[in-house]
């Protein structure tokens, strides 16, 4: 038998914010969510995206204690062209959540950006320079 990678999971400290701000990225949590200790959204490719709240993880794993300091995630959007970069910062920033790197053209060929999420983990924004 083989794993097969199935879900992404993040540990929040406040679900509504955090459900506020996946939200404005795209992401689609069942209506009520904020009520709950545990949601998810599905991602292309079947891939799902799982919030806990600390409460939720320290029920079932008594020693968890919230992480100090920034994220210790990323997380990365492909946005359509390099002004859907700026335009999808620009409402994040405009939402009233947290920017840590404005767009600039990359080296490496893409427009670029970084949102941090309600817990500061890094949410990179990009699209192919040419796109």
């Amino acid at each position: 038998m083989s794993a097969t990678f199935d879900a992404i999971g993040i540990v929040v400290g406040d679900l509504s914010r955090s459900l506020a701000f996946y939200r404005a990225l795209g992401l689609a949590f069942p209506e009520g969510a904020e009520s709950e200790g545990h949601v998810e959204a599905e991602l292309a490719g079947g891939t799902r995206l799982m919030l806990d709240t600390e409460a939720t993880v320290a029920s079932f794993d008594p020693s968890f204690r919230s992480p100090a300091g920034p994220g210790r995630i990323s997380l990365a959007f492909v946005c359509e062209n390099p002004a859907d970069v700026d335009r999808v910062y620009g409402e994040i920033v405009a939402a009233g959540f947290e920017a840590e790197r404005p767009p600039f053209d990359a080296f490496w060929g893409q427009r670029y950006a970084t949102v941090l999420d309600p817990d500061g983990n890094a949410i990179d924004l990009f699209a192919a320079i040419d796109a």
